[in-house]
């Protein structure tokens, strides 16, 4: 079909506007033989026939229109089964400067694009776990930020820092490394309380000398802690994918948060990880971590199903562009629709998190501009999302 197409001349745009479909259906169907439900098949066949004879011989002809009856006309697929990792992940991909082209736009609307706060979008969610965050750097105790892979944890803990200097606020933060770490010795490294301790006192103290035996050295972290402290210092610890944390480190982070000089309490504690934070490491029913868990505030990062229109919106907004110019009506909801999956008795799980948000939205605006479709469309999404 393609072959035919070019050696008519006729681009898929063309052959869409003349048997009255969109170019994302013609595309289906000139990329994988699938049909829609309406028009008939054999109505649109008969169409396109019309309309390519004697553009192309007869022979040509007939012989692309036996090969498509010939191929099974599958239906477009659809999330029904699938589990919802599977259709989250949307691989990532910058838009192409040809994609930025034909939208005339000059940047990437969800790649790259945190340049400064303006740039981070605070809906009502995201603003409750931001200022739990900020309360416990300036204020001390324990708050665990759990979300979702992209529901923008990351982004809350970048803004966290830009805060502490665009304030001039007086908070030490301390994040240990967790590049290697895991749950266990035997899949990486566990972040051990000996290596936080370690990472607060050069964090708050460089210029001292770590004691050898781990006795002097918990004294020597009261003592930094203290004199930074008089000096009307803050001090934020901050573990990411603290999924990970070993139970014998959850345990031990209730003796760091009682860590006080008088009534004022010398560190606050962030913990940033996924689902699993709450649900497997942090659950009530684990007699292990009870005392932390009576001590920690857990914020949830929900997925944005009240504000998926609002936060698109705001991006574009913020690369300069007019998203009604971009997404049509139909194109946003079935970018809901694909990113909620069905989980039986009428119950669904929304991905509507912005990474994945921002990933098909990206995929959908590429696949518009390589079939040339001004608008993303209910169509373009379903060829996009496959």
């Amino acid at each position: 079909m393609k072959a035919v197409l070019k050696q008519a001349g006729v681009s898929q745009r063309v052959l869409a506007d003349a048997v009255g479909v969109s170019t994302a259906t013609i595309s289906l169907i000139v990329n994988h033989q699938q049909y829609p439900k309406t028009p008939a098949k054999a109505v649109l066949v008969g169409k396109m026939q019309d309309f390519l004879r004697g553009k192309v011989s007869d022979a040509d002809l007939k012989r692309v229109f036996e090969v498509e009856s010939a191929r099974s006309n599958a239906p477009i697929p659809n999330d029904a089964g699938k589990t919802k990792e599977e259709v989250m992940i949307q691989r990532n991909k910058k838009l192409s400067k040809a994609a930025l082209d034909f939208f005339g736009m000059k940047r990437d609307p969800f790649n790259d694009e945190l340049h400064s706060v303006e740039d981070v979008y605070l809906g009502s969610n995201l603003w409750t776990a931001r200022e739990a965050m900020y309360q416990t750097a300036v204020g001390g105790g324990l708050t665990a930020i759990v979300g979702e892979v992209g529901a923008g944890k990351t982004t809350l803990r970048l803004e966290l820092e830009d805060w502490v200097v665009r304030e001039n606020k007086p908070v030490i933060i301390i994040q240990p490394s967790v590049r290697d770490m895991e749950e266990n010795d035997k899949k990486g490294k566990t972040l051990k309380s000996a290596s936080i301790t370690e990472a607060i006192i050069r964090a708050v103290a460089p210029h001292e000398v770590l004691k050898q035996s781990s006795e002097a050295r918990s004294a020597q972290l009261k003592k930094v802690l203290v004199e930074s402290a008089k000096n009307r210092n803050k001090h934020v610890l901050i573990i990411e994918e603290a999924h990970c944390l070993p139970t014998a480190t959850l345990k031990h982070l209730k003796r760091f948060r009682e860590l006080t000089n008088g009534f004022e309490q010398l560190l606050g504690i962030i913990l940033i990880g996924q689902p699993e934070l709450k649900t497997v490491k942090l659950t009530e029913n684990s007699a292990e971590v009870r005392e932390v868990v009576g001590r920690c505030q857990v914020v949830e990062l929900e997925p944005m199903d009240k504000n998926v229109e609002e936060y698109v919106k705001f991006k574009f907004d913020r690369a300069g562009k007019d998203v009604a110019k971009v997404i049509d009506r139909s194109g946003m909801d079935a970018i809901r629709d694909k990113l909620t999956i069905p989980a039986g008795r009428g119950k669904s799980i929304s991905l509507l998190y912005p990474l994945s948000v921002g990933n098909l939205i990206v995929a959908c605006m590429e696949q518009a501009a390589e079939i040339g479709v001004p608008m993303v469309t209910a169509d373009v999404v379903k060829e996009a999302a496959k």
